[in-house]
Order: structure tokens, then C-alpha cells, then sequence
């Protein structure tokens, strides 16, 4: 596939994440953390030749080759100009464990190291601060350049000339060069001893991180890096976990579909922790489950929102960058995000049911206890009342409200899985009390989300139109996959949301009209129910097209347009790399199984 614009890769360390595209441009970087200020924003604003990013521009270039080192998250660029001399560019953001705590700080260290030749280079570093709108002033030192405006500071520390990097002056690199990128303090080490020590370091935590995965036999490589994704979108430092690690990519031109996903939707957390619990890496829920008991829980009696910021007490309200002229034009650029004002009933379930696991994990040093299921009782009876009143769904629907199946589903799993926990916990009378309740919504629900006429479970009670968010039902527990009601549901789904092996969300207009592309998690859903419905090498074939959308270092975004191919929305997707590692895991043969095909 030719590339297209969203051919980026990312690198981070759970506190920061830089996107670099194919010729080892820094395009996108917030600062000091995933939620910040895009220090590096020409992603948002690449017609601006003064817009913020860094490069290392090799004169002549005719070639260009771009890899993550294996199972890490150090990228690698090499460049070759048209006489063959070659370089490489290697990102690291550091991570590793010292002093008995991990190590992750705002840096980003690149080396570039001449391969054949002498390759002629320009060093460009273009931060722009407030959004654009801040020109910065460039100061220099010994060995170090600075950026100083009104709202921040970067220092760039370097065995490069400065004085060449600072004009951007042509030289020929005809040794390792190191440039560390932090915030605006002294760094006392050598660049390049410093560099060396968190190469290897950072290569060596990622190492350790992978192999304790448990990977299915098949789509090795591509669960892996879908599963690093994941990690890099974790906020560690709270535990928060970002939808996507960028703003308003639109989910298709010129839509005005265009949102901010750097905060922690309680729905996507819960999907990214499922995800990562089933590859064997708990510690990303320890961290979630306590951000949410104790940040976002904190407060008996306030109703949940949808999102919330890194630090949940950080703002969320809407606002425009009217600086920035766009991803490829397509305006607006947004701060914030008012889906946080939204009622979305199934945030009760995203909680009991990411928390669930903690009661029944043997491997935790800290499990589930009697106080967290008393901390987790109100939102179980939040959900019983919410069941069946209206909300704005799990696709965030700004002009209407419905009672939508999938989010009234979710409220009768928040109950039914706390009536769960309490038997586990020996509360006998708790636990029937809550299952009774429980059974009365999932009847309602049945009852009145499947319509004979269209031959599905619809989008809301009562209703007529498609949602693929139906084809989690049997995940969630509400039906099996065998009931006659889904089945046909997924047969009514493939007719009306199939688009060139790709699904739609829906089929209903919503503010904006109909949606244009293809939501990628939802094709990801529609996989596992033909496989759940016995259509398995279908399965098979569809998972194995839905790869093809990857980007050249195995990343998805959130939508893809099903006539051409390209990518939309905001990038790299959760719940994108959540679907790819579900689906791979239920569709491989087993160890077993494919040593015995592999003989």
C-alpha cells in the first residue's frame, strides 16, 4: 500500500509520546506528559513551514526505511541519500526500573549514526508552544539549546555544534551524535554515555516486559506490538489510559468529526485492561483500578462521567486551537472534549467489570477485598436505576438520547457481575439480591431490543436501526452466541454495515450525517461473532484482511475508509489494538495445534 499520512510510529515511556513519520520526523509530541501542549505539533498544521516538529533532514535523500527494534518500543530510521551513504536515527524514550521505582522522565533521546559514507545532515528542532500560537525564543549554552516562551521551557542538550544545530546549518556527520530532548534543566552526563545507558536499559525493560506475555501461537508479532500500543497509551504516573495519544485527526475528511482523545474514557480503559489481562500484563489494571477508586471514585454520590482528564481533576471543557490550521486542513483542532457532560449509562459496567477481575486473579499481590465490592456497591445500584432510561450511547451522540441496548446491557452487567463477587465473598443474600434484580433488566432488555421485523437486536429498546456495538452481547454475558436472536443478527449486520469486508457503527444518521467509514474495532467485533457462531475460517480470512490496514510499523487508527484504504481518526486507537489482540487470541490454534501442523 502506497504510504499515507498516518504512516506514524510511535515511541514513549508511559509519561510522554512522540509520533515520527517515515523519514524520522517528530510530527507530534505533548509536554510534559500525553495530555499536554504539542510541543511538536505539525500534525495539526503541516502546510506551516515554521510548524512545531523536529527532523534530521539528509541531503539527497532517496530512500527511507523505518522499524521498531523487536519487541520494543526504540524505533529506527535509516536514510539514504542518492550517492548511498546511509545514517540511522534511533528514538528512545527512556524506561527503566531504578531505585526500586520506575524510571520513565519527559525525555526523548534520538542518536544518529552514520552507516556507509558521509552523509550530509541538517538538525532542525522547531517547538512551538501554546498551541501553536508561541513562537519560542532560541538561547544557547555550551552544549545545550533552550526554548523560552510565555508558557514553557525545552532544552535540547547535544555533542552535536550547536551552533549548527541552532542554525540548522548542512555538515557532514561523520561520527554518533546524540540529542536529548527534556525538560529545561541541566543534564551533567555526556550525551552519548547517557544515550548508551537508556538504549540498553530501555531495550532490556521491553524485553523483560514481552516475554511474560501470554501470546497466542499465530499473529505473534502483531498482538505484541498492538500490546506495547496499549502500554505507551497508559498514563502511569495516575494510572489513567488515553483512547488515542492525539486530537481531532478527523474520522473522515472534512466530517467535523474531529475529537480530543487524551483522556481516559472509562469504556476504552475497561476494553485496554480486558486486552492486556488476557495477554498475562495485570499491572496496567492495578494501576487503572487504583485511579479510579481513588481519584475518580473518591466522591460518594457523584455520577460518573464518561472521561476524565490524566489527573481527574484537571479541566475537560471544549475549546478550539485556532492556530493550528488542521490534519491535512480539516478543522477544527480541539482542547477538551464535552462528551465528559454526557450520560453514558454503560460507564457503571466499563467500572465493575474492569475491577471484577481483581476478586478472582490469584496471581495479585493485592486482590479483591470486601472493602473494594463496598466501594464498587453504589455503582452496581447506579446501574439497576440507569438500565432503561435514555443516554447519548456508547458513540456519544450529541443531539438525541435513546435507551440504547449496548449501554443498558452494560448496566445489567455491572450487577450481575458484583452479584458475582459477592458469592465469591460469601455474602449469599447480597449476592441473590442483586442477581434477582439483575435478571429482571436482562429480560427487559430482550424483550425489547430484538425486533422481529428487522431480524436484529437493534440499537436501542423499542427501536429499528443497526448498531454493531449489539455484536458484544455475548461477550458481555447478556445472550449466548448460539441464541437464534444473534445469530441473526449477525446475518442482518453483514447485509446492511458491511462495507468491502469492513463494518459501519451504525446505519442511522447521527449529528453529522452518515458516517463514512468504517469504525476499525467494530470489524474486529463482527470477526469474533462469526467465529463464535461456528463461520470460523470466515473468520480467519476477514481477521487476516483487517491486518492489511495496519500502517508500515503494524499500527492502527481509529477508522479506516473502506474504498481506499486510508486511515482516519485518531491515532494509535486503543481500542483498534484492543480488537486486533482479542480476535487474534480466539482465532488461534493453540500451541498445541500449530506445533503439530508445524511438524
Amino acid at each position: 500500500m502506497a504510504r499515507q499520512p498516518l504512516d506514524l510510529a510511535v515511541v514513549g515511556n508511559c509519561a510522554i509520546a512522540a509520533l515520527v513519520d517515515p523519514t524520522g520526523r517528530i510530527v507530534w509530541l505533548c509536554w510534559p506528559r500525553l495530555d499536554g501542549d504539542p510541543v511538536f505539533c505539525a500534525l495539526l498544521d503541516g502546510e506551516d513551514p515554521a510548524a512545531g516538529f523536529a527532523d534530521v533532514e539528509l541531503l539527497g535523500r532517496v530512500r527511507c526505511e523505518q522499524r521498531y527494534r523487536r519487541n520494543t518500543a526504540l524505533l529506527e530510521t535509516v536514510l539514504e541519500d542518492e550517492r548511498g551513504n546511509r545514517l540511522e536515527i534511533l528514538d528512545v524514550a527512556p524506561r527503566m526500573r531504578r531505585f526500586g521505582r520506575m524510571f520513565r522522565p519527559p525525555m526523548l533521546v534520538r542518536q544518529l549514526r552514520p552507516l556507509s559514507g558521509r552523509p550530509r545532515v541538517r538538525i532542525r528542532y522547531r517547538p512551538r508552544f501554546g498551541w501553536g500560537a508561541e513562537t519560542p525564543q532560541l538561547r544557547l549554552g555550551s552544549n545545550h539549546l533552550r526554548w523560552v516562551g510565555p508558557s514553557d521551557s525545552l532544552r535540547l542538550t547535544t555533542d552535536a555544534p550547536v551552533g549548527f544545530v541552532a542554525q540548522e546549518t548542512a555538515f557532514a556527520l561523520d561520527r554518533p551524535v546524540t540529542l536529548v530532548l527534556s525538560a529545561d534543566e541541566p543534564i551533567p552526563e555526556a550525551p552519548a554515555r547517557l544515550a548508551r545507558e537508556f538504549e540498553e536499559e530501555t531495550t532490556a525493560y521491553w524485553h523483560d516486559w514481552v516475554r511474560y506475555l501470554n501470546v497466542p501461537f499465530e499473529w505473534q508479532s502483531a498482538v505484541i506490538r498492538a500490546a506495547i500500543t496499549l502500554k505507551l497509551c497508559a498514563f502511569e504516573e495516575t494510572g489513567a489510559i488515553v483512547a488515542a495519544l492525539t486530537t481531532s485527526i478527523p474520522e473522515a475528511p472534512g466530517s467535523q468529526r474531529n475529537w480530543d482523545y487524551r483522556f481516559c474514557w472509562l469504556r476504552d480503559a475497561f476494553f485496554t485492561v480486558q486486552a492486556l489481562n488476557r495477554l498475562g500484563a495485570t499491572k496496567t489494571m492495578e494501576d487503572y483500578i487504583g485511579y479510579l477508586t481513588g481519584a475518580v471514585m473518591g466522591e460518594e454520590g457523584m455520577p460518573l462521567r464518561p472521561l476524565y482528564p490524566l489527573v481527574p481533576d484537571g479541566p475537560v471543557a471544549e475549546r478550539e486551537a485556532t492556530a493550528l490550521r488542521g490534519f491535512l486542513g480539516h478543522r477544527p483542532v480541539r482542547i477538551g472534549n464535552a462528551a465528559a457532560d454526557q450520560r453514558q449509562n454503560d460507564a457503571w459496567g466499563s467500572v465493575v467489570m474492569a475491577a471484577a477481575q481483581m476478586f478472582y486473579d490469584e496471581r495479585l499481590p493485592k486482590p479483591g477485598d470486601l472493602a473494594l465490592f463496598r466501594q464498587l456497591e453504589p455503582l452496581a445500584e447506579a446501574a439497576l436505576a440507569a438500565a432503561l432510561t435514555p443516554d447519548a450511547g456508547i458513540w456519544e451522540y450529541r443531539g438525541r438520547e435513546r435507551i440504547h441496548t449496548f449501554s443498558a446491557a452494560m448496566c445489567w452487567a455491572a450487577a450481575d457481575r458484583l452479584a458475582r463477587v459477592a458469592r465469591r465473598l460469601g455474602l449469599a443474600e447480597r449476592a441473590e439480591d442483586l442477581h434477582r434484580r439483575a435478571e429482571r433488566i436482562r429480560a427487559e432488555i430482550l424483550a425489547r431490543a430484538w425486533n422481529e421485523r428487522v431480524g436484529a437486536f437493534t440499537e436501542s429498546l423499542d427501536g429499528e436501526g443497526l448498531d454493531a456495538a449489539v455484536l458484544q452481547l455475548p461477550d458481555i454475558g447478556l445472550v449466548p452466541p448460539s441464541d437464534p436472536r444473534f445469530v441473526a443478527t449477525v446475518a442482518t449486520i453483514e447485509r446492511r454495515l458491511l462495507r468491502d469486508g469492513l463494518v459501519l457503527r451504525y446505519d442511522v444518521p447521527d449529528d453529522f450525517g452518515l458516517p463514512e467509514t468504517a469504525f476499525i474495532v467494530c470489524s474486529f467485533w463482527f470477526v469474533d461473532a462469526l467465529h463464535a457462531i461456528g463461520r470460523k475460517e470466515e473468520a480467519r480470512a476477514l481477521f487476516e484482511r483487517i491486518l492489511g490496514y495496519r500502517n508500515h510499523v503494524g499500527l492502527l487508527s481509529e477508522d479506516v475508509d473502506p474504498r481506499s484504504g486510508q486511515l482516519w481518526g485518531n491515532f494509535p486507537q486503543t481500542y483498534s489494538q484492543v480488537g486486533l489482540i482479542l480476535s487474534a487470541m480466539r482465532l488461534s490454534r493453540s500451541w498445541e495445534e500449530g506445533f503439530w501442523r508445524a511438524w
